[in-house]
């Protein structure tokens, strides 16, 4: 069920765009992950324009998902960074580059929210990855979708 989006003073919900940024990696299947969150996210809430980007090593940039976000009808672009804690690309690196992405389009609003960070519900994804994990050493579970093929996901050491 979609979460509603809350009412912005000024703004439809259809001109709210999205942005989920990650790091960005030299590996593809790093970058395609954020294809994937994006898309649950798109199932799971109702905003009608959402866009991946990468802070750097990888397309789309920061500065090619602002763009689309207009195209597609944006007024007011909030950029969600898909990162666990607060750090420089939080603070500086992320609100730097969205900030050179802006001046193309002055006449429109952004906003940087904060990393996923402390929240309840972190806690439980851990609890049931880590779960998932030893149910798959045990044999009673097959690997997770993170690490399915990898063989990274077994005992080690003596």
């Amino acid at each position: 069920m979609p979460i509603a989006a809350p009412k912005l003073e000024g703004y439809d919900a259809d001109q709210i765009g999205l942005i989920v940024v990650d790091h960005g990696s030299r590996r593809n299947e790093s970058n395609d992950m954020l294809l994937e969150v994006v898309a649950m996210f798109e199932k799971l809430s109702d905003y009608p324009i959402v866009e991946p980007a990468h802070m750097e090593l990888a397309e789309p940039t920061i500065a090619q998902a602002f763009d689309k976000c207009v195209e597609r009808g944006a007024k007011l672009v909030v950029v969600h960074p898909y990162f666990l804690l607060p750090g420089r690309h939080w603070d500086q690196d992320i609100p730097d580059l969205v900030t050179a992405a802006s001046y193309k389009h002055p006449h429109i609003k952004y906003l940087v929210t904060a990393p996923l960070g402390l929240h309840e519900l972190m806690a439980e994804i851990m609890d049931e990855r880590i779960k998932h994990c030893l149910a798959h050493v045990a044999g009673e579970a097959d690997e997770c979708p993170v690490c399915a093929g990898t063989g990274k996901c077994k005992l080690r050491g003596s």
